[in-house]
Parts: C-alpha cells; sequence; structure tokens
C-alpha cells in the first residue's frame, strides 16, 4: 500500500508558508485587536462623515455631468433645462435625508433599508431590499472609482490607456484601508474628503465673485456645439428631461449608508448618526447647486460621444464637467486647478469607502439571519467584517474589467437599487410609525405624526422616481441590474433553505443519541514506520471493541507482515487483495462489511500522517490519505481520525509564543495518551 500521507492536519499555520502569510499579513492589516476594544473603534462625528459621506458628497463631482449629458442628446436647447433638473434632484435630496434621519432614530442598531423592511413588511421585502443594497453597493465602488481615475486621465491623458489597471489597483488599496478598521481608514479618508469639500466651495465662491464683479468665467468647451442625436420634440423632450432627472439622481447615492452604520457611531448613535447625515445633506444641496450653477454660467457642454461635440479641434481630450468648471474659474494651470483635480479624484476613489462600510455590515447581518454564509457574520482581527471587504473587491474589481472602467457605462446600471432600497425603507418606516401610534400616549403622538408624514412623502418620491428610472435606463444597461436581483435574492432565499434544512436535520430527538453498541477500531497501514506505531497506540488507548490493522496488498506486503510479526505488535494485521492496484476501493469495502454487522456499530478509522513544512514538499508525496479521508466521510457511520507526525522541516519552524504553547499542551496531551497505551506498541 503507497503512503498515506502527508496531510496538513490542522497545522498549516505552523508551515514555513503559513509564517511568511501571517507576517505579510500583519504588515498590510496590522495586529489583532480583543474583542474588548471593540468600543474604541468607535467614530466621531468628524470622522463618521468622510467614512459614510464620502459617496454622497463625491457624487457631486458627476451628478451636474449626468444631467448635461443626457439632455445634450436633444441639442443645446435642452440644455435650458439644467436648471430646473437639478431643482428637483436637490428637493429629492433634502426628502431622502429627512426621510432617513427617521431611521436613524427608530432603528439604532442600523441595518437601513433591510432591517426597517424585515420588521415592517415581511421577509420577502427585505430580502428585495438587501438584494438592492448589495447590488448597488458593489456597484458604487466601481463607479466611484472609475470616475475618480476618470478625473486623474483628465488632468494627465497619457494614462488613459491604463485606465483599468490604475483602477483594480485602487480598489487593492481601498481593501487594504478597510481591513485594517474602521477608524483608521477614516483617518485617512478625512484629508481628501474634507479637501474636496473646501475646494469646491471655494471654487464656487470665487466663481460668484467673479460674476459679480463683470468676469463671467468660459469653460473650454464654451464654443464647442452639441450635436442632437434625436430631435428633441414633444414626449421625446419630456423623455429626455426624465432621462436627465434619472441620471442626475446619482447625487442621493451614498444617503443610506448612515442609517446602516448607526452601530460604528459613538453615543448617543442615533442623535450623532442624524446630526451627520443632516450635514452631509446640506453640504451635499449646496454642492450640487453650486456646480450646476456654474455650469451653465459657464456654459459647459458635454456629450456620450466625441462626434456629438462639434467645433471642437483634432485630438480634443474632453474632460469632465467639474474640470472644466475649475479651469474656468481658477485657470487651467492655476495650482487651485490641480489641487480641485487631485481632491475631486481622491475623493472618488475614496467614495468607494462607503460601499466598504455599508456593504460588510449588511452582509453580516443578513450572516447573522441565516440568508447569507455564517461567515460574513464573523469579525475578523481588526475587528471588521473582513469577509465581507473581500468579496466586495473581488465583485467591483470583476466589474471594472469588464466594462473597461468607463463611468459612462457603469452609471447607466446604477440608481436601481438605490431607489428600491429607498422606497421599502421609507414604506416600512410609514407602518413602523403607524404601528408606534395605536400604543403611544397622546403627548408623542404629533411627534409621530409628523415623522410618518416626512416618511410617507419620501416613500412616494422615491418610488415615482423608481418608475422613472426604469423607464430611461432599462434599456441602456439597467436590464443588468433588474436581472441581477432577483438572482441575489433568489441566492440568500436557498442559502436561508440550506440552513433551515440542516438545523432540522441536526436538531436532537427526545432521546437523544444512542450509544453505539461496538467501536471497530480501523488503523490504515502502508510501512510499520513511526507514524504508524503513534497511530496504533492512540488506536488502542481508545480502548474500542475491536481493533484491526489494514494494509493493502502490495508488492512490500510480505516484508511488512514479516516485520509485523517480528516485532509482536499485539493488533491483527489484515491484508486486503487489490486485483487492480487501487487501495481506496478495497478499505472502503472492508469498512462497509464491518459497518453492516450492526446498525447501531461505529466504525473509527485511524490514518496516520505525518505533517512538511514546505509547500514543495507536498509535491513530493502522494495524497492516498485526502482520497480515502474525502470518501469516508460520506460513509454514515464512520469516524476518520487523523494522527499527525511532524517531520523535521515542520517542527523546526519558528512560532509565536502562544502558538508555541498551543503545540506543547497539544504535545503533552498525546504523551499523556501513549503511556495509558499498551507496552510493545
Amino acid at each position: 500500500m503507497n503512503a498515506l500521507g502527508p496531510l496538513s492536519c490542522g497545522f498549516v499555520p505552523y508551515l514555513n508558508g503559513g509564517v511568511k502569510l501571517e507576517a505579510s499579513k500583519r504588515v498590510l492589516v496590522g495586529r489583532p485587536l480583543r474583542s474588548s476594544q471593540l468600543g474604541e473603534t468607535l467614530l466621531p462625528k468628524k470622522l463618521a462623515l468622510p467614512v459614510f459621506c464620502s459617496d454622497a458628497l463625491s457624487s457631486n463631482a458627476y451628478a451636474t455631468e449626468e444631467i448635461l449629458l443626457a439632455l445634450g442628446l436633444g441639442g443645446l436647447a435642452m440644455l435650458t433645462l439644467t436648471p430646473w433638473v437639478a431643482l428637483a434632484v436637490a428637493v429629492l435630496l433634502v426628502v431622502v435625508v429627512a426621510s432617513y434621519r427617521q431611521t436613524c432614530h427608530a432603528y439604532p442598531r442600523g441595518g437601513g433599508a433591510y432591517t426597517v423592511s424585515r420588521e415592517n413588511l415581511g421577509r420577502d421585502a427585505s430580502l428585495i431590499a438587501a438584494s438592492a443594497l448589495l447590488v448597488d453597493y458593489v456597484l458604487t465602488v466601481a463607479v466611484s472609482v472609475a470616475a475618480g481615475v476618470a478625473n486623474i486621465v483628465s488632468a494627465l491623458p497619457s494614462l488613459s490607456p491604463y485606465a483599468v489597471q490604475i483602477s483594480i489597483g485602487m480598489v487593492a488599496v481601498l481593501t487594504v484601508m478597510n481591513l485594517r478598521g474602521v477608524k483608521e481608514s477614516g483617518t485617512v479618508f478625512a484629508i481628501p474628503t474634507y479637501g474636496f469639500i473646501f475646494l469646491v466651495f471655494t471654487m464656487i465662491l470665487w466663481g460668484v465673485a467673479r460674476i459679480a464683479a463683470g468676469h463671467v468665467p468660459v469653460a473650454e468647451s464654451a464654443g464647442f456645439g452639441v450635436s442632437p442625436a434625436t430631435q428633441a420634440t414633444g414626449a421625446l423632450a419630456l423623455l429626455l428631461a426624465l432621462r436627465a432627472f434619472s441620471q442626475g439622481c446619482t447625487a442621493l447615492t451614498g444617503v443610506e449608508a448612515i442609517s446602516n452604520g448607526v452601530p460604528n457611531f459613538r453615543r448617543p448613535k442615533s442623535r450623532n448618526a442624524a446630526t451627520t447625515l443632516a450635514v452631509m445633506g446640506a453640504i451635499a444641496v449646496a454642492m450640487f447647486g453650486g456646480i450646476t450653477a456654474l455650469a451653465v454660467v459657464t456654459r459647459v457642454h458635454v456629450a456620450d460621444t466625441p462626434w456629438h461635440l462639434t467645433g471642437t479641434p483634432a485630438g480634443y481630450q474632453a474632460k469632465t464637467v467639474i474640470a472644466q468648471v475649475g479651469a474656468a474659474v481658477f485657470g487651467g494651470a492655476s495650482p487651485l486647478f490641480f489641487l480641485l483635480t487631485a481632491f475631486t479624484a481622491g475623493i472618488l476613489i475614496l467614495a468607494a469607502n462607503t460601499a466598504f462600510n455599508g456593504f460588510p455590515i449588511l452582509a453580516s447581518i443578513l450572516g447573522q439571519d441565516g440568508f447569507l454564509p455564517h461567515q460574513f457574520g464573523r469579525r475578523g482581527d481588526r475587528l471588521v467584517f473582513s469577509n465581507g471587504i473581500i468579496l466586495l473587491a473581488l465583485l467591483a474589481g470583476g466589474l471594472i474589467w469588464a466594462f473597461h472602467a468607463s463611468t459612462t457605462r457603469l452609471i447607466q446600471l446604477y440608481i436601481i437599487g438605490v431607489f428600491v432600497s429607498f422606497t421599502l425603507s421609507q414604506a416600512g418606516m410609514v407602518r413602523h410609525w403607524t404601528r408606534l401610534l395605536a400604543t403611544c400616549d397622546p403627548a408623542a403622538r404629533r411627534h409621530l405624526h409628523r415623522a410618518r408624514a416626512v416618511n410617507a412623502l419620501g416613500a412616494c418620491f422615491t418610488g415615482l422616481v423608481l418608475m422613472v428610472v426604469l423607464v430611461t435606463k432599462f434599456t441602456h444597461g439597467a436590464w443588468i441590474v433588474v436581472i441581477a436581483m432577483p438572482l441575489v435574492f433568489l441566492l440568500m432565499k436557498g442559502v436561508r433553505r440550506h440552513y433551515d434544512t440542516v438545523a432540522d436535520e441536526l436538531r436532537p430527538g427526545p432521546q437523544g443519541v444512542t450509544l453505539p453498541s461496538s467501536v471497530h477500531a480501523v488503523v490504515l497501514v502502508s510501512k510499520l514506520h513511526t507514524p504508524t506505531l503513534r497511530a496504533l497506540a492512540f488506536a488502542r488507548a481508545t480502548r474500542p471493541s475491536t481493533l484491526t490493522a489494514v494494509t493493502v496488498q502490495s508488492a512490500d506486503t510480505e516484508a511488512l507482515e514479516r516485520e509485523w510479526t517480528e516485532r509482536g505488535i499485539p493488533v491483527p494485521l489484515t491484508v486486503l487483495d487489490s486485483p487492480y492496484r487501487e487501495i481506496t476501493g478495497p478499505v472502503l469495502d472492508y469498512v462497509s462489511h464491518l459497518r453492516r454487522r450492526s446498525p447501531r456499530d461505529v466504525v473509527s478509522v485511524f490514518i496516520p500522517e505525518y505533517v512538511v513544512g514546505h509547500w514543495w514538499e507536498q509535491l513530493l508525496h502522494n495524497q492516498s490519505a485526502l482520497r480515502l479521508k474525502t470518501r469516508l466521510r460520506f460513509r454514515p457511520g464512520v469516524m476518520v481520525t487523523s494522527v499527525p507526525w511532524q517531520l523535521g522541516s515542520a517542527a523546526g519552524l519558528a512560532r509565536r509564543p502562544d502558538e508555541q504553547a498551543a503545540i506543547e499542551q497539544h504535545t503533552e496531551q498525546k504523551a499523556a495518551v501513549e503511556r495509558h497505551s499498551a507496552a510493545g506498541v
């Protein structure tokens, strides 16, 4: 019989590669934090703003551009609708912010739309909200990073061919920063967020001052024409205006992130979260209005394809709207322009951090509720939900690669998930306040009526916008999201169904578990070496009803039987015939034969294995034991026990003090078992 090892047997962390990987992990992520240090990671409002609001604030860098792109399809005449479309978006933003402030107070445990829908609208509604949010968080990372890189390319056109690689690299950097912890990432993200806010308001005030002084700034694209893609009249003009409104609603992305992350705020959590949300809303409305007004005054012209801009010189490289406005106000060679471009790119890329905070928290709640694998509900070394962070990074990186880091293409997939969750959340809050009204005292009724009215208005507005977004964006790529959301919904239902089935199967009956009538121990033998003797000793120490050593017929069988007899081992050796030189089949047949004696009998199979210290040593040994263990685990009434033997390359590796203590304790326990085993083995 060929060697039945090697396998790692739970000793992988102590192998050479594992030690190096652990050291690299500590450099990138940092030292583990104790569970008792969770309170130290909570955020004050000044750090919560950049952590949770960077997405909502940064969307001002492209929301105006999306409005102009949509209206530009109808030619220059349609651009006159820009202020009115922007006003509608701003009003909607105010309503949604006011609505989510109510959610922060009502649900301090976080979870946002999922939690609200689960408790007020039922399981299916909550899973629809969760699927919408999960899809939208992935798109948030992809769109934010792609938009940030687009601003970098606007300032440095030579980097254009490497946009995809730069974008994926940025996602990797964000992943590492978030794995280090929410508070640490918040400190890093505060600089670009506050820098962006300062420079945008400086640009707005500077632009207003120039206009008041009679020096109206002019964008570089002001002299270009916009070739209409269609004749926008009547119903078609209305459709273009609605499409511009739906694309401008990207300014609302990220608003729900604070309601999802209320548990990460310092106490009083709800009040601090609601205050931060109000501050974010005021800043976002002011920036969006200012940028849009300056874009109209400076006559910025943009188009979704180069040939829709007429009168452009050969080789003209189109810039983003905020870059054109900044160049018009500050001057294209001004240090402030380059600072604005740098901070815009920085906050757009870091805006993905909103999703890196929201996605893992939501996934952890879903994991605890059994709708996603339970691993998503566990915190990592740095007290963050590491599995959710890594999954989000992989999905967003795949989207960026698939869509070639194109903001224009990715933006069409955006928004639908946002407004599905908005609508369900606000509808759930209406139900929440209605339920409380039936039980509250008269003094609190006025407040509850006001809160319900705010959420009802929010539900109506967001529901209407959702229908507009579906109609105007469906054929432009949004159909992908319409398919993806039901798939995620069905996936979560399937995960929960599996967990429920497993729980039913594992639930003990009234009589408990019947003791086995007999335990038949089988030790698999290839050669009579030290690992085999240890496995025999350990098997004898368990005092089974019967004990048999088993080997499969091979060229070395006669020598093994002779040495077995000479050493006088008090365990019978059974040789299994194998006419086709197979190992797994004869062993499985023998174990099945033992099991058929009585349904209450248990067969315990002991497999001696040795552990190597380097990955390349694994390649020098066959994997018979791995195949056997895999097959044996599917046999009812069969227990598989690995008996490891560390070779010098594994036993001599450096270990941390806590790891060394654990190994020494394990070694002492094994030595105690061996002392109780019979002499001669």
